[in-house]
């Protein structure tokens, strides 16, 4: 198989979690519940492992610039990236503008659904440039946009 049909047909999946999602399941749990950024992680790893997913990487970060960086890195060595940028999503124009410059399509995620809380939370700086959103579901948001990822690459790839 030539390089180019291996890359058409690759899925190389990023998660990036945002600040304060190291905190999970003992951060107001009325909120963002009881699950821990572990469980999370270990559920969409083994998902992955189910979708034939070839490769997926899992990352959080308290710092804005470690995962404006961890975007910018994705150009070429990922297919897709799942983002939960918290906080972040509502006022970083620089993350905002890491997702534009780069040509690897991502999907925000969010566990509390952003539209029923504090009116500064109601605006997505970022959701104008991914592909799309996903808010509310908890932690089976992660795994219905890692579906999604895996199905558009499919697609793609036909």
């Amino acid at each position: 198989m030539s390089s180019l049909t291996e890359k058409m047909s690759s899925k190389r999946i990023l998660v990036l979690h945002g600040p304060n999602l190291n905190l999970l399941g003992a951060r107001e749990p009325e909120i963002y519940g009881k699950t821990t950024l572990s469980d999370i992680n270990e559920m969409l790893k083994k998902r992955a492992t189910e979708l034939g997913v070839d490769e997926i990487e899992i990352r959080q970060s308290n710092s804005e610039g470690e995962i404006i960086e961890s975007i910018q890195k994705a150009r070429g060595r990922y297919d897709f990236i799942l983002l939960n940028a918290g906080a972040f999503t509502h006022y970083s124009i620089a993350i905002r503008d890491a997702i534009a410059a780069v040509p690897v399509p991502v999907i925000e995620i969010h566990l509390s659904n952003i539209y029923k809380r504090e009116e500064f939370r109601h605006k997505s700086v970022i959701a104008p440039v991914v592909l799309g959103q996903i808010s509310g579901f908890g932690a089976t948001g992660y795994i219905a946009a890692l579906e999604i990822a895996v199905r558009k690459l499919e697609r793609d790839a036909e």
